[in-house]
């Protein structure tokens, strides 16, 4: 039988365990980063998403002083990689880049989602925003926008178009133009925009949708067409290209974004940590040139923060869900 002083000390010591335990995760969270850290990108490496999650976490590993691991996960959309980050140990060291897709397209898409982008993650930050150009093979036969538009209505069932993915940026956007345009060519889907637009600039496929990041190179090359860009004005990188509205199709506007997310339940001062290095690397010279030569659109500093990414994540789920039509998982 165990003695009231020893069940005294017993109870002492399992405090003194409980109190100790909690002590060092406080003080884990005001030492963070003490290891490397992985962001995961949920599609393969070359796409818009992995150059912009390289480009800011190259610099935001230079502010925390730790080595940031980019880990392509394809699948799915981006969806297979994004239930991959939502799952992981919410101690900041496991990270999501994410965009458009996986964290707004994705829900109306996927009824079966195994994620929740707006209560299975906690937002960090918004890292760039991505106009939407649309393109053709280098032997495409229209010549501008609007003859664009009448080749596709004419021809649409002999047609295919490359996306990354069912709930990727490129299907999205691609999908919202064929409903604006009443057509249903043939989607051919790929493990990421990289591959897409390998297989747009080699004429495998005749015509895609895409964030501006991935097609500036190629646009600049001369192995793609570029028609116009989504977006009220003119972009920098591509000043010669027209917009939908002067083009000749004003309703088509899209731009998407891509963000920093942890897992639900990361600790605010480990978020507060990620956010401002986030915002640091944005304000950097030699980042806002990268992601400019690119084509994308650096968020003010009040489009950084946690919260306005968490109010952008609802409105854009409610904004496709009004577009997209569910598929099966």
């Amino acid at each position: 039988m165990i003695s009231f002083k020893r069940l005294l000390a017993t109870c002492g010591l399992s405090v003194l365990a409980a109190t100790a335990a909690f002590v060092p995760a406080k003080a884990q969270d005001a030492n963070y980063p003490t290891r490397n850290i992985t962001v995961i990108v949920p599609f393969a490496a070359g796409g818009p998403t992995d150059v912009i999650a390289r480009i800011v976490t190259g610099h935001m590993q230079q502010t925390l002083g730790q080595t940031f691991i980019i880990e392509n996960v394809v699948g799915a959309g981006g969806t297979t990689g994004a239930a991959r980050g939502a799952r992981a140990d919410a101690d900041g060291y496991t990270l999501t880049m994410g965009h458009m897709g996986t964290h707004a397209a994705s829900v109306p898409l996927y009824p079966k989602l195994s994620y929740n982008p707006a209560t299975d993650f906690v937002p960090i930050g918004m890292a760039a925003g991505t106009p939407i150009v649309i393109l053709g093979k280098k032997d495409f036969p229209p010549k501008d926008l609007k003859e664009f538009v009448a080749y596709l209505k004419a021809n649409s069932d002999k047609l295919n178009s490359a996306h990354a993915g069912v709930g990727s940026v490129s299907y999205s956007a691609n999908e919202l133009l064929n409903s604006q345009l009443g057509i249903k060519p043939v989607g051919v889907p790929f493990n990421g925009t990289g591959p897409a637009m390998n297989a747009l600039v080699g004429g495998q496929v005749d015509y895609m949708v895409d964030q501006i990041v991935n097609a500036v190179p190629q646009i600049n090359a001369g192995t793609i067409k570029v028609y116009a860009v989504a977006t009220p004005e003119r972009n920098p990188s591509l000043p010669n290209v027209p917009t939908t509205a002067e083009a000749g199709l004003p309703e088509y506007q899209v731009q998407a974004w891509n963000a920093l997310f942890a897992p639900k339940g990361t600790p605010p001062a480990v978020v507060a940590k990620l956010n401002a290095a986030l915002s640091k690397a944005l304000d950097d010279e030699g980042v806002r040139k990268r992601l400019l030569e690119l084509g994308s659109v650096i968020p003010k500093p009040a489009e950084r923060t946690p919260e306005a990414l968490g109010t952008l994540v609802k409105n854009e789920v409610e904004r496709w869900t009004k577009v997209l039509k569910p598929v099966s998982n």
